[in-house]
């Protein structure tokens, strides 16, 4: 991320419901998300499709969190999973974050664990795989 003063422009009214007016007349908010702009956060989608490993993914999810505010938790699903559909990816409420943002990112993440599925399966086994048997 670039330490410019660079903020995300509003969008059209109608358009989403990320309440970016509010955020920004809320004194001491946390204003960290309106640095992402359009260009950063093509940058941020192309890099979570990108990811390597469970270890990228979830340094991802720790540099989203320190930089942006987004917390984004990555699970399986409760009932079996049978495909990258069943990976339950839960981005937090927040105010000032885009809808189509909130969208963007789990298809991103959903598309590098399609295309490396090894990153599924350690998910997978990091959260007992076997807890049922």
């Amino acid at each position: 991320m670039n330490s410019s003063n660079a903020t995300r422009q509003p969008c059209p009214p109608g358009a989403c419901n990320c309440e970016r007016e509010q955020l920004v007349e809320i004194p001491g908010g946390d204003t960290r998300i309106l640095l992402l702009t359009r260009s950063e956060e093509k940058r941020l989608l192309e890099r979570l499709e990108s990811v390597s490993s469970l270890e990228d993914l979830e340094h991802m999810q720790r540099r989203m969190y320190q930089q942006l505010g987004i917390r984004v938790s990555i699970a399986p699903g409760f009932n079996e999973v049978r495909s990258m559909r069943g990976i339950v990816i839960d981005i937090a409420e927040q105010i000032g974050l885009c809808r189509k943002t909130r969208q963007a990112i789990p298809a991103a993440i959903r598309r590098a664990l399609e295309q490396r599925p090894e990153i599924a399966y350690r998910l997978l086994d990091s959260h007992d795989l076997l807890r049922d048997a």
